[in-house]
């Protein structure tokens, strides 16, 4: 189907040449997908698109442009029929030829069937950077299965991604971390008289703290530091702590399957120059003003709602600047694009960003960065809402949701629904064994068709033939369903790329998980027809191969059996 539509493309171009050589020059020729299955299996719209500027009947426009398709001889291999309806709608039915070609397109490419030539086009996306101070909640393991699952689509797509997370190692936070530490060391516990009003509560403090005693050395991905043991030392209490929690954060991200390439400190954009040398950049633009003691940026030139404080009058930057610094720092790393992946929360801080990089001057497109912002996650188990965790102190964990349920249920629960929807992890529904848990139903079909494989072998079938099977005898309705659906996957990894969409690959796959079951239900696949028999075997290698993709695109796994 892939090569039929290619070349079906290319004759609908040459048929609106034909029909409509004074078309806008916007008009590309495209196909849309039915509305219902039922009215064939590509719709064109272009005779209603051409309708107004052309100042013709649309179903006139429909009628000479089935004419110029029906000349056309890729129509005449691939179409059965085509039909006008409604108002100018042109559908097209498909032979089973040009549906089942997918099948060997399929085989043929393997896990690269559906991916792109490389393009050469560099990539960063950056997700998760949650400051080192607490073990990472489920609102970080939502961005860490956005953010990996982004990364994989880019790559399908021929492009060189590169995973950065970046954080805070010298903030006001980092310093309440360092406190809450020293005070735990010197025995205090939260509710105590002298306990930092500001100091964070969770369990995990007195284990820093007892490791700092014990003069134990901590190694995480990016640093490594050994503890001195001595209560007053504080800025040693504060890397111990940081690198103590950012090996936290490795065993969390390691248990989720989610890796970096590479660290970014906010601290070194201080240390660098690079806040002082953006800051200037700002300044010889004509694009800051005093004010009240404050250095301000112009960000209302370029569409934001009011003018931004760059410097307060204690001297003190605003949280925006070093991030307009550490974005023209990957600008000048060579990133086309840079896609960042936030809590809703960070709604605000978009357009300041985006007109200090504008003002910056430096080359910088319109719109750049992207961003997808995602809503809370709400965890219910046992039929009630879980808000903390003992080890936490006031929130849900990601490693609690691992724990609770599975790495696979957590990662392809937090893509199922788009990333600005609110959305709720159900624990006792992550751990049904049935078509109610969307994660078990796709890994359900994978595994079936393991088994239908294996017995097909047990019974003399012969898996190193399947690639050359008789694919014409794929003509049930229910393979013609499941063929047409497979060979949607490279076009839908396409858009989900282009849209930052991952949950369109978790949509997909549920629906390809239910093609496959109604196929399983409706038809036999170990037959006495030998040709038969290998024909649908090699339809139901074709879909593993496709589930399994799509299922690594998400960072979860295929099993065999279940």
């Amino acid at each position: 189907m892939i090569q039929a539509k290619r070349a079906l493309l290319s004759a609908l171009g040459e048929a609106l040449r034909q029909v409509a050589p004074d078309a806008p020059a916007s008009l590309t020729p495209v196909f849309e997908a039915p509305k219902q299955a039922a009215h064939g299996d590509l719709a064109v719209t272009a005779a209603m698109q051409l309708a107004k500027p052309l100042k013709k009947n649309p179903r006139e426009l429909a009628g000479a442009l089935v004419a110029a398709l029906q000349a056309q001889p890729a129509v005449q291999q691939w179409v059965s029929a085509i039909e006008i309806a409604g108002p100018g709608f042109i559908n097209l039915r498909l032979k089973p030829e040009a549906k089942q070609a997918v099948v060997a397109d399929i085989l043929a490419d393997g896990e690269r069937f559906g991916w792109q030539p490389a393009t050469g086009k560099k990539v960063l996306v950056e997700f998760v950077s949650a400051n080192p101070t607490g073990p990472l909640h489920v609102g970080h393991g939502r961005q860490g299965a956005l953010g990996d699952a982004l990364c994989n689509l880019f790559e399908t797509q021929g492009q060189q991604v590169t995973r950065e997370f970046y954080y805070n190692d010298a903030g006001v936070q980092i310093s309440t971390l360092a406190l809450s530490t020293q005070a735990r060391l010197k025995g205090l516990k939260p509710g105590d008289a002298d306990w930092p009003e500001a100091a964070y509560n969770g369990d995990y403090i007195a284990d820093i703290a007892e490791d700092f005693k014990a003069k134990k050395t901590v190694k995480a991905d990016d640093r490594a530091f050994t503890a001195s043991g001595d209560v007053d030392d504080l800025d040693g209490i504060r890397q111990f702590a940081v690198a103590y929690l950012r090996h936290e954060q490795d065993l969390d991200l390691k248990a989720f399957d989610v890796r970096f390439d590479n660290y970014y400190l906010e601290s070194s954009l201080y240390a660098s120059g690079r806040v002082e040398a953006a800051v200037q950049k700002l300044k010889d633009a004509g694009k800051t003003f005093e004010e009240g003691g404050a250095l301000w940026l112009r960000s209302t030139d370029y569409g934001d709602d009011k003018d931004r404080v760059m410097r307060k009058s204690d001297g003190g930057y605003t949280y925006f600047v070093p991030d307009v610094a550490y974005h023209i720092a990957k600008w000048e790393r060579g990133f086309e694009q840079c896609v960042n992946i936030q809590g809703s929360d960070h709604h605000g801080t978009i357009a300041r960003v985006r007109a200090g990089l504008q003002a910056a001057g430096v080359g910088i497109p319109q719109g750049w960065p992207d961003y997808v912002l995602h809503k809370m996650v709400t965890v219910m188990k046992n039929g009630e809402e879980v808000k903390i965790s003992k080890r936490a102190g006031s929130y849900v964990t990601l490693r609690d949701l691992i724990e609770w349920t599975s790495k696979d249920a957590v990662r392809f629960f937090l893509i199922s629904r788009k990333a600005d929807t609110e959305f709720t992890f159900d624990v006792d529904l992550a751990l049904k064994q049935n078509d109610e848990n969307p994660v078990f139903y796709v890994q359900y079909a994978h595994a079936r068709i393991q088994s239908v494989r294996q017995q097909y072998a047990d019974k003399g079938g012969d898996l190193a033939a399947v690639p050359q099977a008789d694919l014409s005898r794929l003509t049930a309705d229910t393979e013609l369903a499941l063929l047409g659906k497979l060979a949607e996957f490279p076009e839908m990894l396409t858009g989900a790329a282009n849209g930052l969409a991952p949950h369109d690959v978790a949509f997909y796959l549920r629906d390809l998980a239910g093609a496959f079951h109604s196929y399983y239900a409706a038809e036999r696949f170990l037959v006495d027809d030998v040709e038969l028999g290998r024909a649908r075997i090699a339809l139901l290698t074709a879909t593993a191969q496709v589930l399994r993709s799509g299922l690594a695109v998400l960072g979860v796994s295929a099993p065999d059996k279940m």
